[in-house]
């Protein structure tokens, strides 16, 4: 047993139930034994594998679609650059060095590096240590000093805690966790119920035990994020997993040592994600006044951004063990069973802004 999760049991027995979303930032976020602040969650020693840890053509797609964006916007000659939630700093690092194609887009550009882990700073520093920025860390995204804006986040809503409510004879009660008899974690439904006029119509006719999550930490960001690309101009490229139309179900997983676990088993030494509901973060943008365009999954985002000529051009000339390598990575990056299809990507912008590889506003 953690000694996060004899504090946990102990804060429950003293003051009820935990909602989902306050486990989950206790488990990632607690200053002494938070999972993001203790644990190195990226890469074969971790947990996981991100997409810029399997291959650095997803970074410098990310880094031209930066660049088409800054020309989209007129080329300020000054802008703020962020990444919100950088892992390692391996993303921002394939993204400059594609975008120090072009000299112009360095000079004007501020890095913003959006971070609470002091660990994660430190590896992120080092990553970009021989990069042509040096990154400023903020501790939230409302830290980032005004101006245009082009901000990336890859992987970072699914972290942020949310609300899980249950199907019961009463409405849609919320789901949290208390202490069975012997004193273990247990999930249960406490008294608190969702309004009826949020939930969603296609919900009403849902069994009883259905699952419905909200995300009102992800969509206050997002909603500040078109807030500030509304006020001020910019885009923003969000890609994470999860699902593009409102709809109930069961998403909240954990993930220790690379295989999934029981949600409350390991706190503290399991990361805990749930699926990022897209439509709702799209719809937060666009009541801030910003522009969403119809979201592509990660796979057709890559291809239409030229991940196969990349791919093509950086296995030119290497011997056929590397070429196999690039070739199984673009297969991991963009293959509908693989993250293809599991992976969206977002993209936002101020009114009026035409941003391929994107169609159209949602």
């Amino acid at each position: 047993m953690t000694g996060l999760k004899d504090r946990i049991k102990a804060r429950i027995a003293t003051e009820g139930p935990l909602s989902v979303a306050q486990y989950m930032s206790v488990c990632l976020g607690d200053p002494d034994a938070g999972y993001y602040m203790t644990r190195e969650p990226f890469g074969s020693e971790g947990d996981f594998i991100t997409a810029p840890e399997v291959s650095q053509m997803f970074g410098e797609l990310i880094g031209a679609a930066c660049l088409s964006a800054w020309q989209a916007l007129g080329e300020p000659a000054e802008f703020q650059l962020v990444e919100l939630g950088p892992g390692r700093g391996t993303l921002m690092a394939d993204l400059l060095r594609m975008a120090s194609l072009r000299p112009a887009f360095i000079k004007a550009a501020r890095l913003n590096m959006v971070e609470t882990s002091p660990r994660l700073r430190e590896i992120q520093t080092a990553t970009l240590s021989r990069g042509p920025l040096t990154p400023h860390f903020r501790n939230r995204f409302q830290d980032v000093p005004g101006g245009p804006l082009i901000l990336v986040a890859n992987e970072f809503f699914d972290a942020l805690p949310i609300h899980q409510f249950v199907k019961t004879a009463r409405g849609w009660q919320e789901r949290q966790i208390g202490l069975s008899q012997d004193g273990e974690l247990m999930f249960g439904v406490g008294t608190a119920r969702l309004p009826d006029d949020a939930i969603p119509a296609d919900l009403s006719s849902a069994p009883e035990g259905a699952i419905f999550e909200t995300q009102p930490a992800a969509n206050a960001i997002a909603e500040e994020i078109g807030h500030r690309i509304a006020g001020n101009g910019g885009a923003a490229i969000l890609i994470d997993y999860g699902y593009l139309n409102t709809a109930a179900g069961d998403t909240l997983q954990a993930l220790y040592k690379h295989a999934y676990d029981d949600v409350l088993a390991h706190p503290g030494e399991a990361d805990l994600t749930a699926h990022v509901n897209f439509e709702a973060l799209a719809a937060a943008t666009v009541r801030a006044g910003a522009q969403a365009l119809a979201p592509l999954t990660q796979g057709e985002f890559l291809l239409r951004s030229g991940l196969l000529e990349r791919a093509g051009a950086l296995g030119a000339g290497k011997s056929h063990s590397e070429q196999e390598a690039i070739r199984d990575a673009v297969e991991r990056l963009a293959a509908p069973g693989q993250m293809g299809d599991l992976f969206k990507v977002l993209a936002v912008t101020n009114s009026g802004i035409s941003f391929p590889p994107f169609d159209s506003a949602s």
